[in-house]
């Protein structure tokens, strides 16, 4: 994810451009979405129809890789679209967002009494692992320090990501953090790093007796209503903290409300104000004026917006003084560029006029949105379909674990992908009209897609998207004589590399 916003705004504010209809009388201080999320009319929470109609022509014009957008204003949904390949009950990736749920757990733990302050020494927390590196700046670092990235020990942003797949792929990731050397005393030096977040996780459990989602299964989402979750643990069973927390848009934004009603549900608080105003303060300030609370990105340019940030463009954005709640999802897109669409008025006691045909219009192009696209004729394949279809070429050795892949070409308008890798074999179908073909391949059985093309007589394009898993990897495949290469791409920058392999005789 991206540390810094763009300059552009999120929101553009509208002052006095619309005429006051009166104070609005569909606000319900008992209301709570519990179950179900109450929807309105822009216009009735004193948002333009017309306006975020022109969204969808912005998205389509550029094309962004928008996977979700859900908007709630004054407790009312008044927008919620899903992007094709995405729909409506798809569960997503977070990415970092991951990270504001977590901090949240530490907050509901805090107030709890399983955890005494945020000043707490980490160390206390694991009396029982010997620790390397130690000395005593590590010996002075707290929960707090992890909270709002001046550990010390994470390296800068780069280098940050670089020592998170390190700790991905050791035996203990909570150890392999720990172990971690100080480079700068704790609380002087903001640095990005997810690993920091691991730890939060494993003190979540080692002070509250449970696993990070268990507790918030019962602390944190079950007083939501939020059911459908996923989240995968290390090696030792601790939720990961950093990322990979699956939700649904829905969920994503009663988060949102939550933290816009300062902690409280149902008259129950859940969390309290006490800490919501702590974790959204600016704790490490940026040049751009924005800062960074615990795990809680803070806007430079529009005062008291606050943010949930995740690579490729998951966002949860909250700000109490428009009494506005925005979700975004998606793979490798700037929610900023959308946020000029989304124009609210300077004041919340106010409706606009009804705009029948607007509100048509908005509604028109969400359908539009969730459509797949037409097909397309299929050209005629070049003589190196024909000649490699159905061969496997095995891979040099790599460190994706890539063992072995074969297209076959029997088909018109769809192919086929068999790729081998060191957990599975999988067989996916490949729409060549231009239209995606679906298959529930991607991790925990969620839904990936696949399209492609021939760019000239040796080399086949492929797009191997895992929407719901936040990925989407860009695939040439150019082949020789009893030989093939293979140059893939992360959207988001995750990945770029090229395997080379050979045909199997």
């Amino acid at each position: 994810m991206k540390l810094l916003t763009r300059t552009n705004l999120i929101f553009f504010i509208l002052i006095c451009a619309f005429i006051c209809q009166g104070s609005n009388q569909n606000q319900s201080s008992s209301y709570w979405p519990t179950n179900e999320w109450r929807i309105s009319t822009p216009e009735r929470q004193g948002m333009d129809s017309d306006q975020l109609a022109k969204l969808f022509d912005f998205v389509e014009e550029n094309e962004i890789n928008i996977h979700s957008l859900l908007i709630v204003r004054k407790g009312y949904v008044v927008l919620e679209a899903y992007f094709f390949p995405n729909s409506n009950g798809i569960i997503h990736d977070l990415a970092s967002v991951t990270k504001s749920i977590t901090s949240t757990l530490i907050g509901i733990a805090l107030d709890k009494g399983h955890i005494k302050s945020v000043n707490q020494s980490v160390l206390n927390f694991f009396p029982d692992r010997k620790i390397e590196n130690l000395d005593d700046n590590k010996k002075t670092l707290t929960i707090e320090h992890l909270l709002t990235m001046t550990t010390g020990f994470c390296r800068d942003f780069n280098h940050g990501e670089r020592q998170l797949e390190q700790m991905r792929q050791s035996d203990d990731w909570v150890q392999f953090m720990l172990d971690q050397p100080i480079l700068t005393r704790p609380g002087e030096t903001f640095a990005y790093c997810s690993g920091a977040s691991q730890i939060l996780s494993a003190i979540i459990s080692e002070a509250t007796g449970m696993s990070a989602l268990e507790f918030a299964r019962q602390h944190l989402f079950e007083p939501l209503g939020i059911e459908d979750v996923i989240w995968p643990v290390d090696p030792q069973g601790n939720n990961t903290g950093w990322g990979d927390l699956f939700m649904h848009s829905r969920d994503m934004a009663k988060i949102g409300y939550l933290f816009l009603n300062e902690g409280e549900w149902k008259s129950k608080q859940i969390i309290s104000a006490d800490w919501i105003k702590r974790a959204t303060k600016k704790h490490v300030a940026f040049e751009d004026g924005g800062g960074y609370g615990y795990r809680w990105w803070i806007h430079g340019e529009l005062p008291g917006l606050y943010e949930a940030r995740g690579r490729g463009g998951q966002r949860i954005c909250i700000w109490p003084e428009k009494d506005i709640v925005v979700v975004f999802t998606g793979n490798g897109f700037e929610p900023g560029d959308i946020g000029q669409f989304i124009i609210v008025s300077d004041r919340t006691d106010i409706s606009l006029p009804e705009n029948p045909d607007g509100f048509k219009l908005m509604q028109k192009k969400i359908t539009e949105a969730s459509k797949a696209p037409a097909s397309k004729p299929v050209p005629d394949l070049p003589l190196t379909a024909r000649k490699i279809s159905g061969k496997t070429y095995i891979f040099d050795p790599n460190n994706l674990g890539f063992i072995s892949f074969s297209l076959s070409f029997e088909k018109k308008n769809e192919a086929s992908l068999r790729l081998i890798d060191d957990d599975q074999e999988e067989t996916n179908s490949i729409g060549l009209d231009g239209v995606y073909r679906f298959s529930p391949n991607s991790r925990f059985g969620l839904p990936e897609a696949l399209r492609g093309y021939w760019e000239s007589e040796r080399e086949f394009y492929l797009e191997y998207n895992e929407f719901a898993g936040n990925h989407l990897y860009r695939i040439w495949f150019c082949f020789e004589e009893n030989s093939a290469r293979m140059r893939i791409i992360e959207n988001t920058g995750l990945l770029n590399t090229t395997i080379k392999a050979k045909e199997k005789h």
